[in-house]
């Protein structure tokens, strides 16, 4: 059965990196945007992350500019921006399309296995997925829902 680990992406200086090496840990990943309304998220997210990251848990988070185009144009700034606003540590990647035929496999794969409320594809930024420890998608959340409101389903696959 296929799982995310089966999937590379990009890093933010261009290499390719195997989610293998996140093999047997819950990950939530999430398409992200620094000039967002729901950007204040970033926070949230770092807290489970610091709160969960010795359970295993890793956040990812992939820039995408295809809403409102709401992200810098420089992968580099944006690192530098959620680290400065929002102390953000877990790994975030290059900018990627989340929708369309430019989407990125991991985007289509996730979309594919937990459809959001009218139809798959993901609708703004801050679309939240949930991992459990053998690479499945077992939740899928709105952009508005905050990061603490996953807390309770992130337990039950630490």
């Amino acid at each position: 059965m296929p799982s995310v680990y089966d999937f590379e992406v990009k890093m933010p200086n261009g290499e390719n990196k195997s989610l293998k090496e996140y093999e047997g840990k819950p990950l939530i990943i999430v398409n992200t945007a620094s000039k967002c309304g729901f950007t204040p998220q970033f926070k949230g997210l770092q807290e489970l992350y610091d709160k969960y990251q010795n359970d295993g848990l890793v956040v990812l988070g992939f820039p995408s500019a295809q809403f409102g185009n709401q992200e810098f144009e420089n992968v580099d700034e944006t690192t530098s921006f959620c680290q400065v606003n929002y102390g953000v540590s877990f790994p975030m990647f290059a900018k990627v399309e989340v929708n369309g035929d430019n989407a990125d496999p991991l985007f289509n794969y996730l979309k594919d296995q937990q459809k959001g409320m009218l139809s798959k594809a993901i609708k703004w930024n801050f679309t939240k997925f949930l991992i459990d420890r053998n690479g499945q998608v077992v939740g899928r959340y709105a952009p508005q829902t905050e990061p603490a409101k996953i807390e309770e389903d992130l337990k039950k696959v630490l």
